[in-house]
């Protein structure tokens, strides 16, 4: 598997949980898009709408989307999020539940909404036996959607997303999940979990560049999104620039206003293709088995303390941790000053190894860190 991959031997990647690395074909994939570009300009532009239509499929697959036509390509998570919360009809005293560990993405566009008398309860996900019964408690007969990330960035503590989806089914509540730090390091699956909007960026766990993201739409809710963008690429009849008359996609390309982020569709088509090759089973369960040994190393050494959970069910590919004798900040300075990519989050020292990861890198910072004591 290292051989997709031309990472400086130096430097030690444990941030995947931030912006990931490109591998080999996507890098290819963008310099022989750019060299097409710089040669014949637009003249394949048909077949870079194939490659349009395989990045849909592709990302179809990993959450188990019914088809591509579920799938809108937005800029971000945070764009794709803000149709959702800017679409949804809500009413005055309408309430968004969320946790009180989500990245400022998942809370930002829900607080926004306190102007149209929506309320945003963020929730302690320890108040309860498990986060899911925590978010549960919460809900009442006001609460419209429930937006979770299926893996916290921070603590690294994994959602049970269908725990939740059946419970938002049956009380009548819209499920959104913010996936960025699940989709490209696990299968998800978006039909069995309930999910009625899922977004993700794909310059985490997909590995690919910033600026494109897969936005889900459930086909059933596709019509109850009020639209704020418009433009030629979200009508049903695109390129026939002289009809006069229009109406929007029947598909979710109705959430797409304008022309697409072609160099950023190749890209992130080279990287999914990659990840579906080797395949999203073994994907997460090497991903796995790099996070038990960090946590077995990790939990060895006497005066760290681990903030991820003990529960491998709870993990993905974050691990969090702290010190006793030394504080976090100087814990990822020794780590950064030996060329150990990694980062600091809610005061402790977030480690997200990829599927390539070597496990003597693993060692490594295992053995930097008790050469501090």
């Amino acid at each position: 598997m290292l051989k997709d991959w031309a990472l400086d031997n130096s430097l030690i990647h444990l941030n995947h949980a931030a912006v990931g690395p490109w591998p080999i074909q996507t890098q290819q994939a963008i310099c022989e898009f750019a060299k097409e570009n710089m040669q014949q300009g637009s003249l394949n532009y048909l077949s870079w709408l194939k490659v349009e239509n395989n990045l849909r499929d592709n990302l179809a697959k990993m959450i188990n989307a019914p088809n591509r036509n579920s799938i809108a390509l937005a800029k971000s998570t945070s764009e794709a999020l803000s149709i959702i919360a800017y679409g949804i009809e809500f009413n005055a005293g309408d309430n968004i539940l969320i946790s009180d560990e989500e990245f400022p993405s998942n809370r930002i566009v829900w607080e926004s909404l306190a102007s149209k008398d929506v309320n945003t309860i963020r929730v302690g996900l320890n108040s309860a036996s498990t986060p899911e019964q925590a978010l549960m408690n919460a809900c009442t007969s006001q609460t419209r959607l429930l937006s979770i990330s299926s893996v916290q960035f921070a603590t690294g503590t994994k959602i049970d997303l269908k725990v939740l989806g059946e419970y938002c089914k049956k009380n009548h509540i819209l499920f959104c999940v913010d996936a960025i730090q699940s989709v490209g390091a696990e299968a998800i699956d978006v039909q069995s979990c309930h999910i009625d909007f899922l977004a993700a960026d794909g310059h985490k766990w997909m590995l690919a560049p910033e600026g494109l993201a897969v936005f889900y739409c459930k086909e059933e809710l596709l019509d109850s999104l009020k639209l704020h963008q418009f433009g030629w690429h979200m009508v049903e009849k695109m390129g026939e620039y002289d009809t006069l008359e229009w109406q929007a996609a029947d598909s979710a390309r109705r959430f797409e206003c304008g022309s697409p982020n072609m160099l950023g569709i190749h890209a992130l088509n080279a990287s999914t293709s990659l990840l579906l090759e080797i395949g999203l089973t073994n994907v997460s369960q090497l991903i796995e088995s790099k996070i038990n040994k960090l946590y077995k190393e990790l939990k060895a050494i006497s005066h760290i303390e681990i903030v991820t959970a003990d529960d491998p069910k709870r993990r993905l590919g974050i691990l969090s941790f702290k010190s006793s004798l030394f504080s976090s900040e100087d814990i990822f300075n020794h780590l950064t000053d030996n060329k150990v990519f990694c980062a600091m989050r809610s005061g402790c020292v977030r480690l997200s190894p990829h599927y390539y990861t070597p496990d003597e890198q693993l060692m490594a910072v295992i053995n930097l860190i008790n050469e501090m004591e």
